[in-house]
């Protein structure tokens, strides 16, 4: 079993930076990729960003490549999401998800086992 909270979600203008924060609890050495998912209303959820817990290769969606950062931290209990020049188009529940299965692609939303509450971002203009 993991545990996945996320935090850091926050009202922000435009421009504005905003990181948020995915803390893993229960089985923490069980995930092979940690993804981002964000949700606005009335679309669907989409992929936004992950990363693998043992080599730290990472991946992000065009809309938000050069702007956002995902990283882990030492003891790959927490993953972060750095996000830079926020957009209004970015206001979401943001998401993270757990994927145990090493031979899973990263962006298909089916492929993750665990997800957290959601955290609320909304950038303003």
């Amino acid at each position: 079993q993991v545990q996945l909270v996320e935090s850091g979600g926050g009202l922000v203008q435009a421009g504005d930076s905003l990181r948020l924060s995915c803390a893993v609890s229960g089985r923490t050495f069980s995930w092979y990729r940690m993804g981002w998912f964000r949700q606005a209303p009335g679309k669907e959820r989409e992929f936004v960003a992950a990363i693998t817990r043992i080599a730290g290769i990472t991946g992000y969606a065009d809309s938000v490549k050069g702007r956002f950062t995902v990283s882990r931290d030492n003891g790959m209990n927490t993953v972060y999401l750095q996000m830079n020049s926020l957009k209004p188009e970015d206001t979401a529940v943001y998401y993270c998800a757990a994927d145990l299965n090493p031979s899973s692609r990263p962006l298909p939303i089916g492929n993750y086992d665990y997800w957290g509450q959601g955290t609320q971002v909304t950038v303003s203009s």
